[in-house]
């Protein structure tokens, strides 16, 4: 097949004969490994049967035929290797290659597990604790302006699942999950609770702690208000609708400043839907080392440090 519209290119160097014991004679040979343009034919594809051509005078498609069997994994072929679901010659001489990805995973995870292989090529169990490295793995990151949903979960289960692979793996390994707590998002919640519902500081307070101990959550409260003040943006005139974008940002920009009673109530919202964030990850066995909040880094000032260091 025609790889020219590949969207990828790698390359690998074979070790090895491919194909007939004359093949060896060419070893090593630079093997350009390409995204294919057509997935039923294979997820990558290879045009290496066309450099060996000049080298052993046969035609492509012969050769690619011959790398095919010999790599037993043709589709007509006795057998096929287990992590590879396709292997077969196509078109004037290219190599259609696809995955079997449930059985690679299989076997690099036990591979991992029975000796896991550190970043410079030697194995983490015989490190010792000094030389391991730290990592620092963020995940779930949710805006704290509403309950978590599904999405968020599935990002969560996919960082804690990584965080879990890298300590099986001996790494030592910190969790950060990052709060942007000052986002609009934040802020689209704070117009809803001070402008639409006409709620202040002392009443939002008294709300969160009324939600303490029942069934009814703040976190799904805060949702309920997020969707109305999203319509009642787009609700209004066209003049009434600049007005009210404008109250969202200048919002934002109070909540960004900090030191006044809207960023009371940003802060005193985020912080208990972000509570409730920690519990539901809690039932999925998901913790944190680190919560960093963004108001904290715009508070203490952080990108003049880093700008004047």
């Amino acid at each position: 097949m025609n790889c020219n519209n590949a969207c990828s290119r790698g390359s690998v160097k074979l070790s090895r004969p491919c194909t007939a014991s004359e093949l060896g004679t060419f070893a090593p040979v630079s093997l350009v490994v390409e995204q294919a343009a057509r997935c039923e034919a294979g997820r990558v594809c290879s045009a290496v049967a066309f450099e060996l051509a000049r080298k052993l005078r046969k035609a492509p498609k012969i050769i690619a035929g011959e790398l095919a069997a010999t790599l037993h994994c043709s589709e007509s072929g006795p057998r096929k290797p287990s992590v590879l679901e396709l292997l077969k010659a196509a078109g004037a001489g290219y190599l259609n290659v696809r995955l079997d990805r449930a059985t690679f995973a299989r076997q690099y995870v036990v591979a991992l597990i029975a000796k896991p292989l550190g970043v410079d090529g030697g194995w983490y169990t015989d490190r010792t604790e000094s030389e391991k490295l730290r990592v620092l793995v963020e995940h779930t990151s949710i805006n704290p302006n509403k309950a978590a949903h599904v999405g968020h979960l599935r990002n969560a289960i996919l960082g804690d699942t990584f965080v879990r692979i890298l300590r099986a793996n001996g790494q030592k390994v910190d969790v950060q999950n990052y709060i942007d707590n000052t986002g609009v998002q934040v802020a689209d919640v704070v117009v809803g609770f001070l402008h639409l519902e006409g709620k202040s500081l002392a009443d939002i307070r008294i709300l969160i702690n009324d939600f303490d101990g029942t069934q009814e959550k703040f976190d799904y409260l805060c949702w309920d208000v997020y969707a109305r003040v999203s319509q009642w943006y787009e609700s209004g005139s066209e003049e009434e609708n600049k007005q009210r974008k404008s109250l969202r940002y200048a919002t934002l920009h109070e909540i960004e400043a900090g030191g006044n009673e809207t960023a009371d109530v940003a802060e005193l919202i985020s912080t208990a839907v972000l509570r409730r964030h920690l519990e539901t990850m809690l039932r999925l066995d998901i913790t944190y080392d680190f919560l960093p909040r963004e108001s904290e880094i715009l508070h203490l000032k952080f990108w003049i440090w880093l700008l004047s260091s």
